[in-house]
């Protein structure tokens, strides 16, 4: 008979028949969840502190049993959560969960493998070498970053960990012609739409925040990078005695889904040397639909590539995709070589050919994400997964219709992908100025969200508080963002959007 609780549970912690157990309960705990996370707000009303007062100072001296554990996450930890796989959440970017990611996930974290080197674990190095083909030959990547073609790719676990890398590689390439002292003439380039994460990449790498260059958009290029903007900060960088190192080009931007013209830039950075990276860390999964190719386009004049299939290709937390086009520049900046990594296999004294991803990272250690990502290409297939991309996007493009037909609104910038962006607009000229419209408008996204019915963010452009309605949960139908829509009218109604014919707010 179990005795639970018992302190010498520890010493039998992987036994198979407990382990297969205590893992039927959670899956059951957790397809409850999912059952039901519709009936939950979105957004909990949780005030800072709540959790520390309902837990214990110090962990339990004896173990106690997986029943009870899940009983207090049920009471405790769950009413706290921001539910981010609800249908009716759609802030931020999603972060998709599904079947085939669960058992991925699964099989990595039971296998427990460390796949630093080749020889740490073989087949999780060949199977995320295959896995990166897979998956740029899907997204109608250049065969430059395929293994296959003479580039190659790693999964890293964010595009915050793939730009500092890219930003290391970037560096060493410029600093191999310079002088140590050449890294403070050293600037980056990105617009005002690009992701925050360039800017902290940049700083640690060692370029001086004084030569991160945020480059302005507007409306005529609907927020997307103009060539001829980068061409001016370029030239007259370079007329100071700067050195142009790194242009970020983005493929769906987090705050409004804008598209810079990768081609356009590639030119640019060709011509003066720049190693250019293109951020597709949202809208990288709709690449693999042949009507969002033209959004790639010129790829093969860029270094690197990114995306995330935790975002909204099916594979859960974490997740990133990295491309480049010469691992050797990538793995000449992070590569270490101490003895005892070393081993004495018939491969090593083979040598070149060989892929040791601890070179391709910042950290040593890393999971075997590669059978997650791999499970969920096995399970859904390319077929599959075009239709989830294109079921998403045509219910952002039915609310933007909706938003497009109710005066009230207007629609910030073209829904390219499944992102929506929207303000309450004002009427005529006796409107309130700015920033009661703004104030309208935060009203209007802290109701919706104080509801509970659903959960959207915001964003800031040309100086305009603008709402965020980003679809993509594997659990969200039309019905959800119908029912959003009309959630969306109603609060409009109560903070004070009254219709045209009102003729005030």
């Amino acid at each position: 008979m179990e005795m639970g609780g018992a302190p010498f549970d520890a010493l039998m912690s992987l036994d198979p028949e407990t382990f297969a157990r205590e893992s039927r309960a959670v899956i059951n705990f957790l397809a409850g969840y999912y059952r039901d996370v519709e009936k939950y707000p979105v957004q909990p009303e949780a005030m800072p502190g709540c959790l520390r007062t309902l837990l214990p100072d110090a962990p339990p001296e004896n173990g106690e049993q997986m029943d009870v554990i899940l009983e207090e996450v049920w009471r405790h930890i769950v009413p706290a959560l921001t539910h981010w796989q609800s249908p009716k959440f759609f802030g931020y970017f999603q972060a998709n969960a599904s079947t085939a990611g669960f058992a991925g996930e699964m099989l990595s974290t039971g296998l427990n493998v460390v796949p630093f080197t080749r020889a740490a674990s073989p087949a999780a190095t060949e199977l995320e070498s295959v896995v990166m083909d897979w998956m740029g030959k899907l997204a109608g990547l250049p065969d430059c970053f395929l293994f296959s073609g003479g580039g190659g790719g790693v999964l890293h676990g964010s595009t915050c960990e793939a730009v500092v890398c890219t930003l290391a590689a970037a560096r060493d390439r410029a600093l191999s012609r310079l002088s140590h002292e050449g890294i403070l003439r050293l600037v980056v380039y990105a617009s005002d739409q690009s992701h925050s994460t360039f800017q902290k990449g940049a700083r640690i790498v060692g370029v001086p925040r004084s030569n991160f260059r945020v480059i302005p958009t507007s409306a005529a290029s609907s927020y997307g990078l103009t060539a001829a903007s980068v061409r001016d900060a370029v030239e007259a960088d370079v007329a100071s005695g700067l050195v142009p190192l790194y242009l970020c080009a983005t493929v769906g931007t987090t705050g409004l889904g804008a598209v810079d013209p990768v081609r356009d830039l590639g030119e640019l950075a060709r011509e003066h040397g720049i190693w250019l990276h293109v951020d597709a860390a949202y809208a990288g999964s709709a690449l693999i639909c042949p009507e969002f190719h033209e959004y790639i386009d010129g790829a093969e004049l860029a270094d690197s590539v990114s995306m995330n299939p935790h975002k909204w290709f099916l594979t859960n937390m974490d997740c990133c995709c990295l491309w480049v086009a010469s691992p050797a520049a990538l793995t000449s900046a992070l590569s270490t070589n101490p003895e005892y990594l070393s081993n004495v296999t018939e491969e090593s004294a083979a040598g070149a050919g060989v892929v040791d991803y601890k070179d391709w990272q910042i950290a040593l250690s890393r999971p075997f994400r590669a059978i997650k990502l791999w499970v969920v290409l096995r399970r859904y297939g390319g077929a599959g997964m075009r239709a989830y991309i294109r079921r998403h996007v045509e219910m952002a493009r039915w609310f933007e219709r909706a938003l497009e037909a109710d005066e009230r609104f207007e629609v910030i910038a073209p829904t390219r992908f499944s992102l929506v962006t929207f303000p309450i607009r004002p009427w005529h000229e006796g409107d309130p100025g700015d920033d009661a419209v703004d104030a309208l408008n935060r009203k209007l996204l802290v109701a919706v969200n104080g509801s509970g019915r659903a959960f959207m963010t915001h964003f800031m452009v040309d100086g305009k508080f603008v709402i965020r309605m980003a679809v993509g949960g594997a659990m969200t139908r039309m019905r959800h963002v119908q029912d959003t829509w009309e959630l969306v009218r109603e609060k409009a109604k109560e903070v004070g959007a009254l219709t045209n014919d009102s003729g005030q707010y």
